[in-house]
C-alpha cells in the first residue's frame, strides 16, 4: 500500500488553537479521531481508515504536534498535546462527539484525554500503551525497565536525532520492524512515508521531544481522574517493548469500563500487523 491507494482522503493544513497541524480525513457520521504513535504520522492508521469511513464515521488523522507536516515546536507535556487534539475536536465543530482512538504515544495520549478532558471524549481505545499510572509504575519493574532503554537513551541530547535520520533514515525501518510479530505489512515502499516524514527540518528533535518532556511528568505527574466512559485496550501480545504482564493487569481500576481484547499473532504495531483483527475489535466497539 502507498498513499495513492487512499486518494478518497482529503489533506488539511490549518491553524488550529496556534498550532499549523496537517491531518487527513474522509467520511460523514461520528467523529473518530486517530492518534498516531512514534515513530510514524497519519499513515500509521493506513489500514483503519477506508474501514471506518465504510462504516459510517467522520475519520480525522491528524500528524502530532513535532511530526510530518504539522509545526515543530515544543512544549510536548501530555496537557499540552490534550490541548492540541481538543483544539482540533473544537475546529472540526464536533463537541462531544468525538470517539478517541491512540496507539503508542497516540495511546498514552487517548488515555490522558478521556481522563482529564471527558467533555470531549465519548469513548476511547487504546492499541498497545497502557495506562499512564501503570506505565510511571511498572517502567521500574526490571523486566519492563530492561524492555524501555530507548526511553532512557533518547534522553542523550543529539544522539537519538543523528541515528534515526541517518543513512535515509534506515534505523526507522529498524524500530518498526524490530518489534513486529508479522510483518506482511512492512516492505520498504510501504514504510517509506515514516522515513520521508522523519527526515523533515527539526522532526526527528521534535518526535524525541515527546521522550525528552517524559522525565518531568514521572517525576511530578499530574493527578490522573478515573476514566468513566467506555474503554477499549487492544494489545499485541507479542509486543517486545511494552509488557503485558507488566503494565496491563489492574487497568480497570483507572478505567472501570474497560474491555480488554489480546491479538497474540501481533507486536507493538497491532494496526498494521493485524489490521483485520483490529478492525473489527475497533468497529464493534465504536459503533
Amino acid at each position: 500500500m502507498t498513499p495513492a491507494d487512499l486518494g478518497f482522503l482529503t489533506h488539511r493544513t490549518e491553524d488550529v488553537g496556534g498550532l499549523r497541524m496537517h491531518w487527513v480525513e474522509a467520511g460523514q457520521g461520528p467523529l473518530v479521531v486517530l492518534l498516531h504513535g512514534f515513530p510514524e504520522m497519519w499513515w500509521s492508521w493506513r489500514h483503519q481508515l477506508k474501514p471506518l469511513v465504510d462504516a459510517g464515521f467522520r475519520v480525522v488523522a491528524p500528524d502530532q504536534r513535532g511530526y510530518a507536516e504539522t509545526e515543530k515546536h515544543g512544549p510536548y507535556d501530555l496537557d499540552t498535546l490534550a490541548a492540541d487534539i481538543c483544539a482540533l475536536i473544537d475546529h472540526l465543530g464536533a463537541g462531544r462527539e468525538a470517539r478517541i482512538v491512540g496507539h503508542d504515544w497516540g495511546g498514552a495520549l487517548a488515555w490522558h484525554l478521556a481522563a482529564t478532558r471527558p467533555e470531549h471524549v465519548e469513548r476511547v481505545a487504546v492499541l498497545n500503551c497502557p495506562h499512564p499510572v501503570a506505565m510511571r509504575t511498572g517502567v521500574f519493574k526490571p523486566r519492563q525497565a530492561l524492555r524501555s532503554w530507548y526511553m532512557f537513551f533518547f534522553q542523550v541530547p543529539g544522539l537519538a536525532e543523528w541515528l534515526l535520520t541517518k543513512d535515509d533514515a534506515v534505523n526507522v525501518l529498524k524500530v518498526l520492524r524490530g518489534n513486529t510479530f508479522d510483518r506482511t505489512h512492512f516492505s520498504d515502499e510501504e514504510l517509506r512515508p515514516f522515513r520521508d516524514a522523519i527526515r523533515r527540518p527539526g522532526a526527528a528533535k521534535a518526535m524525541v521531544g515527546w521522550y525528552r518532556a517524559l522525565p518531568a511528568q514521572i517525576l511530578s505527574p499530574p493527578k490522573i481522574p478515573r476514566i468513566e466512559c467506555e474503554t477499549l485496550l487492544v494489545w499485541g501480545m507479542r509486543d517486545s517493548a511494552l509488557g503485558y504482564a507488566d503494565l496491563v493487569p489492574g487497568t480497570e481500576r483507572y478505567a472501570p469500563k474497560l474491555k480488554i481484547v489480546p491479538i497474540e499473532a501481533a507486536g507493538h504495531f497491532v494496526q498494521s500487523e493485524a489490521p483485520a483483527a483490529v478492525n473489527a475489535a475497533l468497529l464493534e466497539f465504536l459503533r
